[in-house]
């Protein structure tokens, strides 16, 4: 069986298919990886085939607020979605040829359900996060453009998901059905549930991220694709990890820094007691020159490195937020944007951390929250909670994938 799987987005949607990629091929089976540029070098690595679609990705982390661009035209808008419509068509297109099932992850595929069906392939639509798929029981995220947390209920979570397919419809109808008419496809009249389908695939944890069983979707939870890492930690940080009590872990993954956060960990972490470990992130968060007891650190194996850490202080991304809780590590999670709020939430509710208030932290706010995290009561119920978070997601997926589409070739035979 050959595979594409094609992610649009940062280093935590890529890192769910690389984990699925792995266990397929462990079982067999031919895959490629279709995503931004940004990951051809790193995917290369593990011998796994690479197509590029769209553009790069990485330098939005490192734009300071200061830096953006003034906000572009209507003009502008309707040019970009264009133009990201028809480059996903084309180079998605090349990409899929010879393939005998298609999975996308992440919302932004507006080609890949087209493409299968022009070839009569099986399509396969994964999310990261329960909030990101229609629900009853919880109101859409807010866009990815916007920092406030999700809708507060107010309003009925049904209308609220409507006018979110409304706005689907709006910004991408025309483009992607302009493309499927060029193909001799009929148009579709809901974009959201085009690309979502009836059955999506849940690629998150049972535990951390429950889906809340409705009418409304037939939901497939594997559990979180996550890859186990067996890199070994470098000398220095295993040096800095034997020399003292468990430090905190500082670290925004790909999210643009909040300005002045390097300071605020700092002070934070001595309030507090702690030394410090702080990721440079894509947006390269840098140290003062020979600052006490912290460690700057680029990548690294976090499975094996929030095992050794008293707290994880992070910006709540699906890929994080799991890894920490399978290493037992309380977290402060400081939401930004997006899914970001729910697993905020969900630390909180689990008990396993706190949910620092959206915005840029603060020296005040970050020493508050590890102030709450760091308690022996929170400590134990991380560990408790790491026993039932599941490590084979994407083996379940793999194996769910194979007999899916096994049995789909046989009924066509």
């Amino acid at each position: 069986m050959r595979v594409l799987l094609s992610t649009i987005g940062s280093r935590g949607d890529v890192q769910p298919m690389v984990a699925l990629a792995l266990q397929l091929r462990e079982l067999g089976q031919e895959v490629r990886i279709c995503a931004p540029p940004d990951f051809s070098e790193w995917i290369g690595t593990l011998g796994i085939p690479f197509v590029p679609v769209g553009p790069e990705v990485r330098q939005t982390a490192a734009l300071s607020p200061s830096a953006a661009q003034a906000p572009p035209t209507p003009e502008q808008v309707r040019q970009l979605m264009e133009d990201t419509v028809a480059g996903q068509f084309e180079e998605i297109t090349a990409a899929a040829r010879g393939c005998d099932v298609l999975v996308a992850g992440m919302a932004l595929q507006f080609a890949l359900h087209s493409v299968a069906e022009q070839m009569g392939i099986p399509y396969v639509y994964a999310a990261w996060c329960p909030i990101t798929l229609p629900s009853p029981h919880h109101a859409p995220p807010p866009l990815p453009s916007r920092a406030q947390p999700p809708a507060d209920g107010t309003a009925d979570n049904r209308t609220l998901w409507t006018q979110d397919a409304k706005r689907w419809n709006d910004h991408w109808a025309a483009a992607i059905n302009s493309h499927r008419e060029a193909a001799g496809l009929t148009p579709v009249p809901d974009v959201r549930s085009h690309i979502f389908t009836g059955r999506p695939w849940l690629a998150a944890d049972p535990t951390l991220a429950p889906w809340p069983e409705t009418a409304d979707l037939d939901v497939v939870q594997t559990g979180a694709w996550i890859r186990s890492d067996k890199r070994q930690l470098s000398l220095e940080l295993e040096a800095f990890l034997d020399v003292g009590e468990p430090p905190v872990y500082f670290g925004f993954g790909s999210m643009r820094a909040p300005q002045d956060v390097s300071q605020a960990m700092i002070k934070a972490a001595h309030a507090v007691g702690r030394r410090a470990i702080v990721s440079r992130g894509w947006a390269g968060v840098t140290l003062p020159d020979n600052e006490p007891n912290c460690l700057p650190i680029g990548e690294v194996n976090l499975q094996a490195l929030f095992r050794r850490v008293a707290a994880v202080v992070h910006h709540g991304g699906a890929g994080t937020t799991t890894a920490a809780a399978q290493a037992g590590a309380p977290q402060v999670v400081v939401p930004q944007m997006y899914d970001q709020h729910y697993w905020a939430k969900r630390v909180h509710v689990l008990g396993i951390g706190t949910a620092h208030a959206p915005g840029a932290p603060t020296a005040d706010s970050l020493t508050e929250a590890l102030g709450q995290t760091l308690q022996p009561d929170v400590a134990a119920r991380a560990h408790t909670i790491a026993a039932s978070v599941r490590t084979d997601g994407a083996e379940i997926a793999a194996r769910r994938l194979i007999d899916e589409v096994s049995r789909i070739a046989l009924g066509n035979e």
